[in-house]
């Protein structure tokens, strides 16, 4: 039966190409994102290890960072550290934003990765942590190295002037050195500036401290008595670990994260590969109906109906063998690839050889021999069932009443709990109705695919009388062939029908979001202008005293971080400007004036008050930022606006209570609303600042929207390895189709229906196929797209159901050409059959 089986397989390779493909597909998503995620894995830990191994002991404060107020490291107590025995040195380190800007004027890099830190020189002049390539490291104010990615994309040599903008002014410098790193974020694709110690300090904490401090040890030294003898000598506050166990907790966070990506790409090849087992089944089911007098003489002579089984499984278990080589050889590529792409669009990759575990290994063939016996045991099982008098008869018997009730019976129980399910869980405006979702959503929709075959009936006849009126003959030979075989139709509609409810949904819940967004923008935002730090951190107190004094700017506000308490509980505030908040967002009153701000007076928005009780008029006792009590009167009750606090404080107050004003955000409005003057003169107020990013209101709908296309790009981008499955689902269908309906074509051909028509009959059953099943996806995506909307709409005020007729438009226009352009080859083969030739077939 083996040899059988093997010659089955040859004997039918052309047919059972499109199998090899989707199996192939799959197995190469699976063993791609496996080696890629291994590959960067290893990378990453290797490059944290090799950061950390002369690193005995690490020292870290939160000076400078989350707390201005807290302690750093002394030159002091490093003196001390240097001291202990087996400390062979310590060096301090001071890190903080610091932008080089481009001869362009824009900042080179990323704001969130663009750092500053401390060139530390030990005796022989020498930093341990950069290996220069040219020049050497800063010594005086005045003075700066940077990183090689940096200075080339620059276009910067030593000796050259660069301008840098910290969180004050921009301050020009001269390059003294160029350097390679092993620092993280420099690899990810940021930038790096050294300074000399003393400006590192001045420029992000204090003089004579420092953040953060390296021990390395001396030979023989360890470890674990210098890291117990260091913590001795630290200030309140700082941390002490030594070298291996920071390389292993960040060892532990790459793997995490990697993880979570290692998920979610896996999660999009299972969708494939269940996508692909609906065209190894229709591929196997349609071989084995061709075969049906070979199986039948097989049982004839003697073959019991466990050895046919075991034949056909056999077929598929060659087939998944085959598939499954090519595609770990395809993933292998794919991850190399993206590796290589990566590092195109700036994303630097440490370097280290390409990790094939022998688990991906396992895991990829594994995966395609398994999918594609499973995937064939219901056709092989038919198979065993052909009774030996079946011989007699060219064709299979066809399904008994009885099969088809079960299979709809069961089809309709999943597709009603399923839809139960579903409608129960977005009566349930929480996590736990997202599951309950989930989970109706996978019982609908295997219900409807089992119950496709049922459905096609109805809905192909619906179209008929179109088909025949426009395109004739050939309209109506199509409807008929498209549900000639109802399970066919089923499993190859069922294909396309999975990657357009994922498609439709991901896409009415993107549109939904992103109006949503959108509104919330418009409605809340009166402000001309966004004035923010392009690393996300806290903008100088210069940068508002500037804006005031900027030509044509007519209201400006900052969005002050700070936070009180109220009965030992915590409420974020927004320290803002009064008499000018009120032009820059648009504050709804519930009760109460925004003018008590200038008197001192809180307002609060009306979710707040309500959950605690408050009122306009209420005075409330209060411990501030700085732990000081007191108290705070409440001026004005507003509705909850997203971009603001939910507690509004005067400025002034806000200033008399922090150390360090935290301005995340300025916002302005300018005489005569945005326009490039006025653009021109807050940059020019900013002294042409290239850390600082100025954004008018279109920018800051698309900063608040553009993730969610972002999202919807990605989410595009891996199903369409599930839709390409489909379509060659769509191909195989229709080419098997021809091939066991050579008679019937030839026959027709004979009473005059030319090679046009012919292929035209083809294209339309493919059309009429790939319709029905977009239909089917595009209805069951709209309803789990609502479903899941339900269960966010509480947290997003401006939530409003949208459908984009437009884009599903789309969908069923690109379903039809996809149908088109499925059928080429069929349609082709079908229209040079030789019809003398195609009579005479059995």
């Amino acid at each position: 039966m083996f040899r059988t089986a093997l010659r089955n397989v040859l004997a039918h390779k052309a047919r059972l190409l499109m199998t090899v493909l989707a199996v192939m597909l799959g197995v190469a998503f699976v063993s791609g994102t496996l080696v890629f995620t291994d590959t960067l894995g290893n990378a990453f830990r290797n490059q944290s290890a090799k950061s950390y191994e002369d690193v005995a002991v690490a020292v870290s404060t939160s000076a400078g960072r989350h707390d201005g107020s807290a302690a750093g490291i002394s030159e002091a107590t490093l003196d001390k550290i240097r001291a202990l025995d087996g400390v062979a040195g310590a060096t301090g380190r001071v890190s903080g934003f610091a932008g080089a800007a481009g001869r362009d004027g824009k900042l080179i890099g990323d704001g969130w990765s663009t750092n500053g830190g401390n060139f530390a020189p030990g005796e022989d002049g020498r930093d341990p942590s950069y290996t220069f390539t040219s020049g050497d490291g800063p010594v005086e104010d005045g003075q700066i190295a940077l990183d090689s990615a940096s200075a080339g994309k620059g276009g910067y040599h030593v000796g050259d002037t660069v301008r840098v903008a910290t969180n004050g002014p921009v301050k020009e410098y001269v390059l003294t050195g160029v350097f390679t790193t092993e620092d993280g974020a420099v690899n990810a694709g940021g930038s790096l500036v050294l300074f000399d110690g003393a400006t590192a300090q001045r420029l992000f904490l204090r003089a004579g401290e420092f953040q953060e401090a390296t021990v390395t040890a001396a030979p023989g030294a360890s470890d674990a008595k210098l890291l117990a003898e260091v913590k001795t000598l630290l200030p309140k506050g700082a941390e002490a670990r030594t070298g291996q166990a920071l390389a292993d907790e960040q060892a532990k966070q790459i793997e995490d994260g990697l993880g979570n990506l290692d998920t979610i790409l896996l999660v999009f090849a299972g969708i494939a590969l269940f996508v692909g087992v609906f065209l190894i089944a229709n591929t196997f089911s349609m071989l084995i109906a061709q075969r049906t007098r070979e199986l039948a003489l097989m049982r004839a002579v003697g073959a019991s109906r466990r050895q046919v089984k075991r034949s056909v499984l056999m077929e598929a278990a060659v087939v998944g063998l085959i598939a499954s080589a090519i595609g770990f050889a395809l993933g292998v590529g794919l991850a190399t690839g993206l590796r290589s792409a990566m590092s195109l669009i700036g994303g630097k990759i440490p370097a280290g050889p390409l990790v094939i575990a022998p688990g991906t290994v396992l895991a990829a063939f594994a995966v395609g021999v398994v999918i594609t016996v499973l995937a064939a045991y219901l056709p092989a099982r038919r198979a065993a069932k052909i009774a030996p008098v079946a011989a007699m008869s060219s064709v299979h018997a066809a399904a008994s009443t009885r099969s088809l009730v079960v299979r709809n019976s069961i089809g309709g129980a999943l597709t009603l709990l399923g839809a139960a399910g579903i409608v129960g869980g977005a009566a349930s405006a929480d996590g736990n109705g997202r599951k309950l979702i989930a989970a109706g959503a996978f019982l609908a929709l295997i219900g409807i695919i089992v119950l496709i075959p049922l459905l096609s009936r109805p809905a192909i006849a619906l179209v008929r009388p179109l088909l025949t009126r426009v395109f004739g003959v050939s309209g109506k030979l199509a409807a008929q062939n498209a549900v000639r075989n109802p399970r066919r139709t089923g499993a190859t509609a069922s294909a396309l029908a999975i990657g357009l409810t994922l498609v439709t949904g991901i896409s009415v819940l993107g549109v939904t979001l992103g109006q949503a967004v959108d509104r919330m923008t418009t409605d809340n935002i009166k402000a001309d202008y966004l004035v923010s730090m392009a690393s996300g951190d806290a903008l100088d107190t210069s940068a508002l005293t500037a804006l005031r004094k900027a030509d044509g700017v007519t209201a400006v506000s900052p969005q002050q971080a700070n936070w009180l308490t109220v009965g030992g509980r915590h409420h974020a505030a927004s320290g803002v400007t009064p008499g000018d908040v009120e032009k820059l967002f648009a504050l709804r009153l519930v009760s109460g004036s925004l003018d008590s701000l200038a008197d001192g007076r809180i307002a609060v928005d009306s979710d707040t008050a309500r959950k605690n009780h408050w009122k306009t008029g209420d005075t409330l006792p209060v411990t501030f930022e700085d732990e000081k009590k007191g108290e705070a009167t409440i001026g004005a009750v507003y509705e909850a606006n997203e971009f603001l606090s939910p507690v509004l404080l005067p400025e002034d107050l806000a200033n008399a209570h922090t150390r360090v004003a935290d301005i995340r955000e300025i916002w302005l409005t300018t005489d005569g609303g945005a326009s490039e003057a006025n653009e021109q003169a807050i940059v020019d107020a900013l002294g042409d600042n290239p850390a600082m990013s100025v954004s008018d209101r279109q920018d800051i709908r698309d900063m608040f929207g553009g993730f969610v296309n972002l999202a919807l790009n990605i989410m595009y981008g891996l199903l369409a390895m599930a839709l390409l499955i489909a379509v060659l689902g769509v191909v195989n269908t229709l080419a098997m189709s021809v091939f066991e309906r050579k008679q019937e074509i030839g026959m027709l051909r004979a009473i005059g229906l030319d090679r046009g028509r012919v292929k035209r009959m083809i294209r339309l059953e493919a059309v009429v196929i790939s319709l029905f099943g977009a239909v089917v996806g595009v209805l069951l995506g709209t309803f789990l797209a609502w479903a899941i909307g339900r269960t966010i709409a509480a947290a997003i005020p401006q939530y409003v159901l949208v459908v984009p007729w437009g884009r599903i438009g789309i969908f069923l226009v690109l379903a039809a050409l996809v149908g088109v352009l499925a059928s080429l080859w069929p349609a082709r083969s079908a229209a040079r059959l030789n019809m003398l030739t195609a009579i005479k077939t059995e």
